[in-house]
C-alpha cells in the first residue's frame, strides 16, 4: 500500500455501519417505493407516472404515445429505477380487472385475467383516462408542495391535488421492510356517499359511514361471503374478507344434467389457473361429480362451466369447489399507508378524515392562488382605468418621452401608478383605446373586483369551503359513479346471539324484593275501569310488583337505584318468565348491593349515536325534592360494576329519573299532593357526579317526592294515584308555571279516603294503564276510559283496594291493536256513588311560587 493512503481510510464498527444502513434503506423502502400516500392514495411510482403523462400531453381527448416513449420519459425525468419496473406497473393501472377503476387508457395487448403477458412496450400505446386527470387538476395552482427530481434538473408533485379518493376506489398493495399494505378497492358512489356524510357530521362514527360505504367492490366482481370481516377492516384497519365466485346452476339442453356456470370469479385470481387446478383436483378424485370443464369466456364475458355427473348433487358439487379451488379465496385487509411520512394503520373514518383534510388545504391553496392572479389582474385593470381617464394627458407624455424608460416614469409620477401597472399601460395596443374596448375593460374589472370579494369568502369561512368540496365530489360522482360489481352473502357467523332474537316489546316487571323478568306484551289483558284485576305475579310473602313497563327486547337498559348508581342492560337478558312466574333476582344479572334497590329504568335504542347523546338528557329528582340534570352522554359507556350517576346525601334517595330533550315541562309531585310545574330551562346540565339543585320545597319532614314526569307539549295531560285506588287525568296548563324551588300547586285532594299521592305520569288517551297493587293484583285500563277532571279535585276510583291493601306502583303502556276485555270484570262507572265529585276544590290559597334556593352542585 502506498504510503499516505491508509490517511483515507476510516475504521467503523461494521455492526452499527450496517445498522444504520440498513434503517436508512428501510426508509427509502416504506417512503418511496412501496407504501401509498393517504392523501392521493397513490406509490412515487404511480404519481409519477401519471405527473409524466400529464406533462407529455398524453391526456384522454389526445392520441394515444407509444408506451415506450411514456416509460422513458418516467425514467429520464422521474423515476430511476428499471424500465420494466415502470410499465409493469402502467400495465397494471390500465386493466380493468385489476383496477376497479383504471387509470391509463392502454391500446394493445396489457394482459388478461388468464394471466398472459403484456405485449412489449415498442408495441403498445396508451394515455391517461379522464378520472387519471381528475387526480391533476388545479395542480399548476400552488396547490401542493413539489421537490426536486433525482438529479435536481426538474421538479416533481410531493403529492396531487386528488380530486377523486383514489386510496378507497382502487386500494394499493405493497411488500416494504418489516411491513406491508394491502388495501381493498370499493364503489366510487358509496365512498361519496360516505365522505359527504362525514363532511356534514365530522362525529360520524365507522358503523355509521357502514350505512353508506357498505363493503369492498372489487374489479372482478364476485360475492363477499360473510360480513364479520369487512367491519373488522372498517374499524380497525385489518380484517380478512372471504370472496368466492358467482355461480349458477344450469340445466343442459335435454334436461337430464347440470350445469355449475362460473360467470364471476375473485379478485386476482387467475382464471386459466383456477380452471386448470380444478381440473387436477378432478383427475386426483378430489373433486367428484363433475365430467367435463370448458372455459367459455369470450367478449361477451367470462363464462366457466362444469358439467355434473347425473347423479351428481350441484350444491355439494359446488360446496367442494369452494373449499378446494380458488372460487373461493380471501383478501386480508392491511390498511396501511403513509401519514405525514409516516406509516399508520388506518380504519375506514381515518382514511376518509385524512382525504377531507387533504382536499381542504387544496381548495384553500387554490383559492388563494386564484386571489392572488386576480388581485393582480385587477391592479392592472386598475392602471388601465387611470390611463383611459387621462388618455390625452397619457399619450402627449408618451409622445414627449425620449425613451420608453422615461415614459414610464413619467406615468409613475405624474397618475401615481405602480411600475407594473405603467408597463401595462405602455404595452397596451392602440385599439384598446376605442370606445368598445373601454367598455370591455370596465366590465372585466367588475367581474374581477366580484370575483376577488367572492374568494375573499371562500377563504374567511370553512363552511363554505366544505360545500365547495361537496360540490366537486357530488361532480364526480354524477361523471364516474356506476354499480355496485361485488354482492354480499352474510353466512352464520355475521349473526350474534342478539340477532337471533326478534326484536320485539315485552313487559318488564320489577318486585319490591328485586326479582325481574320479561314477558309478552299478550299476556296481559284491558279490563274496564273500577274492575278487580286478575292476578298478574307470583310473588314470595310480603314481597309485590313495584315496576312495570314496556320494553324493546334490543335495547339499553338503564337501571337507577335509589343510592344512585348506574347500571347497564340488555333487555334480552332479562330471563323470560310467564305472567304468574316469580322472575329472577336481579343481583345475578347487575352487581348492584343487597341494601340497594332500583329506582327508574330508562330505554335508550343506540349508545352509539352521538347526535342523540348529546342532545338528550337524564332529569333526576331524589325523595327530599333534589333535581340534577346531565347530557345522556356521560351515561352511554356502559361497565360491568354501574357507575355513580348522582352524589346523594345519607338522608336521601333517588326517586326518578327521566330522559329529556333539553326543552321540556317538568312536574314534580310530593305525597302531600302538591305539585310544581317548572321549565326544564331553569335547571342548568351538571357533572356526572354533582348533587344537584333544589327543585320542590316540601310541607314537612314527612312530605317526599314521589314522582315526576317532564311532559314535552303544554297541553299535555297528567294523570295523579293515591294511594287507595283514587285518580284523575287534568290538562297541564292548569298547573301553573312557577320558580323552581317553590312549594308548587295542589295536584289532588288529598283526603283520609283517597289517600296519600302514589303516582303521577303523563299520559294520551290511546294508553293503558296497569296498576299493581301490594298483595300483587293487578288491573289494566284504559286511559280513554277517564274523563279529564279539574286539578284540585280528588278523582274517581281507579281500583278496588282492599282494607289492608294499597297502591304500590303505576305504569302506563301501549294499547294493543285487539284488546281482549274481560266481560266479568266489576266496573265502577261515572254515576257510581263511591266516585268523589268532578267539582273543583277551592282550596288555591296554599299555592305558591316562592322560588326556593340551590343545594350544592
Amino acid at each position: 500500500m502506498a504510503q499516505g493512503e491508509n490517511e483515507n481510510i476510516i475504521p467503523i464498527n461494521i455492526e452499527e455501519e450496517m445498522r444504520g444502513a440498513y434503517i436508512d434503506y428501510s426508509m427509502s423502502v416504506i417512503v418511496s417505493r412501496a407504501l401509498p400516500d393517504v392523501r392521493d392514495g397513490l406509490k412515487p411510482v404511480h404519481r409519477r407516472i401519471l405527473f409524466g403523462m400529464q406533462e407529455l400531453g398524453v391526456l384522454h381527448n389526445k392520441s394515444y404515445k407509444k408506451s415506450a416513449r411514456i416509460v422513458g420519459e418516467v425514467l429520464g425525468k422521474y423515476h430511476p429505477h428499471g424500465d420494466s419496473a415502470v410499465y409493469e406497473t402502467m400495465v397494471r393501472m390500465a386493466q380493468p380487472w385489476s383496477l376497479r377503476y383504471p387509470m391509463v387508457d392502454g391500446q394493445g395487448n396489457f394482459g388478461s385475467v388468464d394471466g398472459d403477458n403484456p405485449a412489449a412496450m415498442r408495441y403498445t400505446e396508451a394515455r391517461l383516462k379522464r378520472i387519471a386527470e381528475e387526480l391533476l387538476v388545479d395542480i399548476n395552482k400552488e396547490t401542493v408542495d413539489f421537490q426536486f427530481n433525482f438529479d435536481d434538473s426538474l421538479k416533481e408533485p410531493i403529492v396531487l391535488p386528488a380530486k377523486v379518493p383514489a386510496l378507497l376506489l382502487n386500494g394499493a398493495s405493497g411488500i416494504a421492510v418489516g411491513m406491508a399494505t394491502n388495501m381493498a378497492p370499493h364503489n366510487l358512489g358509496e365512498v361519496i356517499d360516505g365522505i359527504v356524510a362525514y363532511i356534514d357530521d365530522n362525529e360520524i362514527t365507522v358503523e355509521g359511514l357502514m350505512e353508506h360505504i357498505i363493503a369492498p367492490d372489487f374489479p372482478t366482481g364476485g360475492i363477499i361471503y360473510g360480513y364479520n370481516g369487512v367491519k373488522a377492516a372498517f374499524e380497525t384497519g385489518r380484517g380478512r374478507v372471504v370472496m368466492r365466485g358467482k355461480a349458477n346452476v344450469e340445466i343442459k339442453d335435454g334436461g337430464n344434467k347440470e350445469m355449475i356456470v362460473i360467470t364471476e370469479i375473485p379478485y386476482m385470481v387467475n382464471k386459466a389457473s383456477m380452471v386448470e387446478k380444478t381440473a387436477a383436483l378432478i383427475n386426483e378424485k378430489k373433486i367428484d361429480g363433475i365430467s367435463a370443464i370448458r372455459d367459455e369466456s369470450d367478449r361477451s364475458g367470462m363464462r366457466i362451466v362444469y358439467e355434473l355427473k347425473r347423479d351428481a348433487i350441484s350444491s355439494v358439487v359446488l360446496n367442494n369447489l369452494y373449499k378446494h379451488t380458488q372460487l373461493q379465496t380471501s383478501f386480508s385487509v392491511n390498511n396501511v399507508a403513509l401519514v405525514k411520512g409516516r406509516p399508520h394503520t388506518l380504519n375506514l373514518k381515518d382514511m376518509i378524515v385524512h382525504y377531507v383534510n387533504h382536499r381542504h388545504e387544496v381548495v384553500i391553496r387554490r383559492t388563494e392562488y386564484e386571489l392572488r392572479e386576480a388581485e393582480k389582474r385587477a391592479h392592472i385593470l386598475q392602471g388601465y382605468l387611470i390611463a383611459l381617464d387621462h388618455l390625452d394627458e397619457v399619450i402627449s407624455l408618451i409622445r414627449s418621452s425620449a425613451d420608453p424608460e422615461t415614459a414610464r416614469n413619467g406615468l409613475i409620477e405624474k397618475f401615481d401608478l405602480s411600475e407594473i401597472q405603467a408597463r401595462a399601460i405602455l404595452d397596451m395596443r392602440l385599439q384598446r383605446l376605442t370606445g368598445m374596448e373601454r367598455d370591455k375593460i370596465i366590465n372585466e374589472y367588475k367581474e374581477i373586483m366580484a370575483l376577488i370579494d367572492e374568494l375573499n369568502e371562500i377563504l374567511a369561512s370553512e363552511e363554505k369551503r366544505m360545500e365547495i368540496i361537496k360540490g366537486e365530489l357530488a361532480e364526480m360522482r354524477a361523471r364516474y359513479a356506476d354499480d355496485r360489481r361485488t354482492e354480499i352473502e352474510h353466512n352464520a357467523e355475521d349473526f350474534s346471539y342478539e340477532d337471533m332474537i326478534p326484536n320485539e316489546e315485552v313487559i318488564i316487571t320489577v318486585s319490591h324484593e328485586g326479582y325481574v323478568k320479561r314477558t309478552a306484551l299478550t299476556e296481559y289483558r284491558t279490563q274496564g275501569r273500577g274492575g278487580v284485576g286478575s292476578r298478574g305475579v307470583s310473588t314470595k310473602q310480603d314481597d309485590f310488583t313495584e315496576y312495570l313497563f314496556t320494553a324493546s327486547t334490543h335495547n339499553y337498559l338503564l337501571i337507577f337505584t335509589d343510592k344512585g348508581k348506574l347500571f347497564w342492560l340488555k333487555t334480552y337478558a332479562i330471563p323470560e318468565g310467564s305472567k304468574t312466574s316469580k322472575g329472577r333476582p336481579i343481583q345475578n344479572l347487575i352487581s348492584i348491593e343487597q341494601d340497594d334497590k332500583i329506582r327508574s329504568i330508562i330505554q335508550v335504542a343506540d349508545l352509539n349515536d352521538q347526535d342523540y347523546l348529546n342532545n338528550h338528557f337524564l332529569v333526576m329528582v331524589t325523595k327530599k325534592g333534589v333535581i340534577k340534570k346531565t347530557t345522556l352522554e356521560q351515561y352511554s359507556r356502559p361497565r360491568t360494576n354501574g357507575i355513580i350517576a348522582l352524589n346523594i346525601r345519607e338522608d336521601d334517595q333517588l326517586v326518578n329519573v327521566e330522559m329529556t330533550n333539553g326543552s321540556q315541562h317538568i312536574v314534580i309531585a310530593a305525597k302531600s299532593g302538591r305539585a310544581i310545574h317548572f321549565n326544564e330551562s331553569a335547571v342548568r346540565p351538571m357533572g356526572r357526579t354533582a348533587t344537584g339543585v333544589r327543585a320542590i320545597r316540601l310541607n314537612d319532614d314527612n312530605d317526599y317526592v314521589i314522582g315526576m314526569v317532564c311532559a314535552s307539549e303544554e297541553n299535555a295531560t297528567l294523570l295523579v294515584v293515591s294511594e287507595k285506588g283514587y285518580g284523575k287525568r287534568s290538562k297541564l296548563d292548569e298547573y301553573r308555571i312557577t320558580n323552581r324551588g317553590g312549594k308548587g300547586v295542589k295536584a289532588m285532594s288529598v283526603t283520609e279516603k283517597t289517600g296519600t299521592l302514589v303516582a303521577i305520569k303523563e299520559v294520551v288517551e290511546s294508553d293503558d294503564l296497569m296498576i299493581i297493587n301490594k298483595s300483587g293484583i293487578t288491573i289494566r285500563i284504559s286511559v280513554d276510559g277517564l274523563r279529564v277532571m279539574g286539578r284540585a279535585t280528588q278523582g274517581v276510583r281507579l281500583i278496588k283496594v282492599g282494607e289492608n291493601d294499597e297502591i304500590s306502583s303505576v305504569e302506563k303502556i301501549s294499547k294493543e291493536e285487539e284488546i281482549e276485555v274481560i266481560e266479568d270484570a266489576t266496573v265502577i262507572t261515572d254515576e257510581n256513588p263511591e266516585a268523589s265529585s268532578d267539582e273543583p276544590s277551592t282550596d288555591e290559597s296554599e299555592d305558591s311560587s316562592e322560588e326556593g334556593n340551590e343545594t350544592n352542585d
